[in-house]
């Protein structure tokens, strides 16, 4: 008997106490055992990194000073550092592709100068040409170009016209069959062979991982195209922080779209009071990137965001319907309690007697004394 009203007493008090904290119910309810094997990890918070998505607007902002397979490996490389980089696109019109930026030229100036002097014999290489599919050594640049076009040029061409009328089983088994010197041949095109048309742009993003992607020459194409694909990446929720390569403020809107969706967002440009930038959440210049400041930098921004991020949870908000169903969650579960608690004591300590009612009990008293 002791015991059991020790047990009413402890579940009262208990009720008390999700009154006054109704998350000692919910832990209660909801409460999860610890791994026994490692305690501490339960201590520890989940860091969840963000999906980031990369868009470049190479209209604007075309990778002129460096080599565009170095410009889009070094610019990967400082953005996965606020996260993981999910996508990367690059928007550009014909004429960006054509382009020749002017240190492009000059370097181009300068082969066709040496490759006169090496012909007439005025000067020699310190050490031979290699080339880079079959390994033959040539003491002229020229020669070199001349071999691997009459060569290599011509069976890789006779490989994808054999890929290109191949059909189902045959086609599979002819593209794993000659992988690996298409590949052992794009490696040495790249060196020894000048692009037809601009400086290799495209081929040279996509060898970094970009999705690139060629509009009309209209005024606007591109700042079109990657306003719609950034937006429709935000409707799908692919992303959760958007970098902008570019100094165009046509994308103002887009940005604010974002940072009203509550996105991360970020800029790259070289602009330092740009639109962009004073709306951006963070901003980098490419001499930044190229020289990998901005890696070190993206370290603290992403910690600014963890801290911001704490700090709107905990902020505290009245709501008063939420406040509302919450004391009368508590005050429904105290009495439930209290009357299954009394309920139970009664039965056990109080045995029950059917003397009728009150009244009827007085008027017999009553008539007893008369």
């Amino acid at each position: 008997m002791f015991q059991k009203f020790l047990n009413l007493c402890d579940r009262t008090k208990f009720t008390r106490l999700e009154t006054q904290n109704p998350f000692v119910s919910l832990y209660r309810r909801f409460h999860l055992e610890p791994n026994s094997q490692n305690p501490a990890s339960t201590l520890e918070p989940k860091t969840v990194q963000n999906n980031v998505g990369v868009f470049w607007d190479l209209d604007n902002k075309p990778p002129n000073s460096v080599p565009p397979f170095e410009a889009a490996i070094k610019l990967k490389k400082s953005i996965s550092s606020l996260g993981v980089v999910k996508y990367m696109v690059a928007y550009a019109n014909s004429h960006a592709f054509s382009y020749v930026p002017q240190v492009v030229r000059e370097q181009r100036e300068e082969r066709k100068l040496f490759n006169q002097l090496e012909n007439r014999g005025v000067i020699k290489p310190a050490e031979p040409y290699v080339c880079g599919v079959c390994g033959r050594r040539f003491y002229s640049n020229e020669k070199l170009v001349n071999h691997f076009k009459q060569i290599h040029e011509r069976e890789q061409k006779k490989r994808l016209n054999q890929i290109e009328s191949a059909r189902g089983k045959r086609r599979v088994h002819l593209v794993g069959k000659y992988s690996m010197k298409m590949e052992k041949y794009k490696r040495a095109a790249r060196a020894i062979l000048t692009p037809k048309i601009g400086y290799g742009l495209a081929d040279e993003l996509k060898r970094a991982g970009f999705w690139v992607r060629t509009v009309s020459d209209k005024p606007q194409a591109a700042d079109v195209a990657l306003r719609n694909h950034m937006v429709d990446m935000m409707d799908k929720r692919h992303v959760e922080c958007l970098v902008i390569v570019s100094d165009d403020s046509d994308f103002v809107d887009v940005l604010q779209e974002a940072k009203y969706r509550c996105l991360k967002t970020v800029v790259v440009g070289d602009v330092n009071d740009g639109a962009l930038k004073r709306i951006a959440d963070a901003s980098f210049s490419w001499r930044d990137i190229l020289m990998g400041k901005a890696k070190k930098e993206a370290v603290s921004v992403v910690g600014k965001w963890k801290d911001r991020d704490i700090l709107k949870r905990l902020e505290w908000t009245y709501s008063p319907e939420v406040e509302k169903k919450a004391h009368d969650w508590a005050d429904g579960n105290e009495d439930a309690d209290i009357d299954d608690a009394t309920g139970a004591n009664n039965a056990d300590c109080i045995p029950k007697e059917d003397n009728g009612a009150w009244w009827e009990l007085e008027s017999s008293d009553a008539e007893a004394i008369s």
